[in-house]
């Protein structure tokens, strides 16, 4: 259980996420997330983790084999205290270097836009249309800006 006053407790569980300070940036992105999203007021639990442990949790939760960037599991809305948390969110290692490189963007500035895309979804948006992901994306952006990650959709069609 997470105790209330508690903005995220962050979990690594392998070496390869050491040089982007995993715990420093998670709360740096879930604070700019709470901060415009009233929603996400909640605390969240972050687990850094390799491609093997994501292929594993996208197989059991989603039916879906191989690795995923992220994952999002919303919590428990339940009243109460230290009941209520925002959920569960999930990155992974390799695939998300791979696809920082191929964007010739840091694993840093990816793992922040994957954590604030991943809290998003915690509070409730999704990608499922067109006009669902423009919404997200723009939430996206807006955040990711006052962090100083560059926009991951500029130059999007």
């Amino acid at each position: 259980m997470i105790a209330e006053e508690t903005i995220c407790e962050v979990r690594v569980d392998c070496d390869g996420w050491a040089g982007i300070e995993p715990e420093a940036l998670a709360e740096y992105c879930c604070r700019a997330v709470r901060e415009r999203f009233a929603g996400a007021r909640r605390p969240v639990s972050i687990l850094f983790t390799d491609n093997a442990a994501m292929a594993s949790l996208n197989a059991g939760f989603r039916g879906k084999d191989g690795p995923t960037n992220v994952l999002s599991f919303p919590g428990d809305d339940a009243p109460g205290p230290g009941e209520a948390y925002l959920g569960d969110i999930a990155l992974g290692l390799e695939i998300s270097r791979d696809e920082a490189a191929g964007r010739g963007v840091s694993l840093r500035d990816h793992a922040a836009h994957l954590l604030v895309h991943g809290m998003l979804h915690l509070i409730g948006y999704d990608h499922e249309t067109e006009a669902d992901a423009a919404a997200m994306e723009a939430g996206e952006s807006a955040i990711l800006k006052r962090l100083g990650v560059p926009d991951p959709y500029a130059g999007d069609e």
